[in-house]
């Protein structure tokens, strides 16, 4: 295996567990209200969480095979921002809730 195939094997797994959006769910999302709504952006730009959607999209629609060692980079990112938002859940319905929105931004779903 070459480097990057390494980079991407190493965390396929946990890509595959934090990301449980498909690249047609996560596009429609991005383009909704509610995703524009969260997420930190400096002077009315897009937000960190909505760029790293637009990224993510793009991984999900290429094969694993042509991944590249900065996605590899980004796919290591967007694990780490999954599992650590994952743990502030806070109590009750969380459906329509900011906390989930910014999930959504990055590929993952807590309700589903």
């Amino acid at each position: 295996m070459s480097g990057t195939a390494d980079a991407v094997a190493e965390v396929w797994d946990e890509w595959n567990d934090a990301v449980n959006m498909t690249a047609k769910e996560l596009d429609d999302f991005l383009d909704s209200d509610e995703s524009k709504s969260v997420g930190d952006s400096k002077s009315g730009h897009e937000s960190t969480g909505h760029a790293s959607g637009r990224r993510i999209v793009e991984i999900l629609r290429t094969k694993k095979a042509d991944l590249s060692d900065d996605d590899a980079a980004h796919m290591r990112k967007v694990v780490g921002y999954v599992h650590r938002h994952s743990a502030q859940r806070p109590k009750g319905d969380v459906e329509d809730t900011a906390w989930r929105y910014s999930l959504m931004n990055w590929g993952h779903d807590p309700i589903k």
